[in-house]
């Protein structure tokens, strides 16, 4: 795997609530965000974006993560949150909150796929690590409790 190639991490989840999965999402971004990383979310449409817009705001008590939808003239966000249906133009960190394999992967330096513990996010779960592994990335997995 070369340098340029990005480093696939799926997150594992124990909880089958989304709302556990989309928390799990706004620490993983906060903490990419204090280490100055470019992030950026990628849900599943603009309703989805639009509510994690809104959770990343409120997740936690005393949390600041400066962030704002993608589409925007000139974003100057360290974080933006978009949809599968709009371009991301790359950075450090994709977070992967759709059911797909986002076609913008490739410019991102790491991609952090979350999967929740109910059965349909587990099964889409394992058609993006085999995507990605029968693609020459082979992804690490993480088991979060």
């Amino acid at each position: 795997m070369s340098d340029a190639e990005p480093r696939i991490d799926f997150y594992v989840l124990a909880g089958a609530e989304d709302q556990h999965r989309l928390h799990f999402a706004c620490r993983l971004i906060e903490k990419a965000y204090r280490l100055e990383h470019q992030v950026v979310a990628l849900t599943q449409d603009a309703h989805a974006a639009a509510s994690f817009d809104e959770l990343l705001w409120t997740f936690r008590d005393g949390s600041f993560v400066p962030h704002e939808l993608l589409g925007t003239d000139n974003p100057a966000s360290p974080v933006c949150i978009g949809h599968l249906q709009e371009e991301a133009a790359g950075g450090d960190l994709l977070v992967n909150l759709s059911g797909e394999v986002p076609s913008s992967f490739e410019g991102f330096k790491r991609v952090a796929e979350i999967v929740g513990g109910s059965e349909t996010e587990k099964q889409a779960g394992r058609q993006r690590f085999s995507f990605y592994r029968d693609n020459g990335y082979p992804p690490t997995t993480h088991n979060v409790s």
